[in-house]
């Protein structure tokens, strides 16, 4: 919990960031629904999955809006660059492992919003409802890119693949510092982050 406490003096950035964050992933599941071998349940699943984080990038850019913050260009968090190192090179592993690394993503962005709304609920009400809000639609999106990874490969395979990722962005979160981003190092472990604390 020490990192969403730590990440209140930096509300107006993380909402900036996530923003960002929202247009990517709907845009990243834009570009899967013309990459994937998926029968037409999949591509509902995913076109839902991308409208969705539409809807939560204009309610970000609303509520950035109402606190006169500015939606403005910002330097990518090196998170999401650093866990790409480890995607394969050729097909069909490399649509898997981009794929699974969405899931990923999907996932630690749904542990650390739970932490945010839980750290801020005493001091920013509205911030910390929004965050919450947001944690139920990422619960699902992880396990979505899952499935989808498993009808490109052997649900084993993906499996094995799964938990290599998971190892890779421990390493990753471990080597970042603390900074005022949704998947940044944790703080007061002298510049390393870590899973324990989120």
């Amino acid at each position: 919990m020490a990192w969403a406490a730590a990440q209140f003096a930096h509300r107006a950035e993380l909402l900036l960031e996530q923003a960002h964050l929202e247009k990517k992933a709907a845009a990243a599941a834009v570009q899967f629904l013309f990459r994937l071998p998926a029968g037409s349940d999949d591509l509902r699943a995913l076109s839902a999955l991308a409208r969705e984080e539409l809807v939560h990038f204009e309610r970000t850019l609303r509520l950035l809006a109402q606190r006169g913050i500015a939606f403005a260009a910002q330097p990518p968090s090196p998170y999401a660059e650093r866990l790409k190192t480890a995607v394969a090179r050729t097909m069909p592993e490399r649509l898997v492992d981009e794929l699974l690394v969405a899931a990923v993503i999907e996932a630690r962005s749904h542990e650390r919003m739970a932490l945010l709304a839980d750290a801020f609920a005493a001091r920013d009400a509205e911030l910390a409802d929004f965050y919450a809000d947001l944690v139920a639609a990422e619960a699902r999106h992880a396990p979505l890119y899952v499935d989808l990874a498993g009808r490109v490969l052997a649900p084993a395979a993906v499996a094995g693949r799964h938990a290599d990722l998971l190892r890779h962005e421990a390493a990753v979160l471990a080597a970042l510092p603390f900074a005022p981003r949704l998947h940044s190092g944790v703080v007061g472990l002298g510049g390393v982050g870590g899973g324990g604390d989120g």
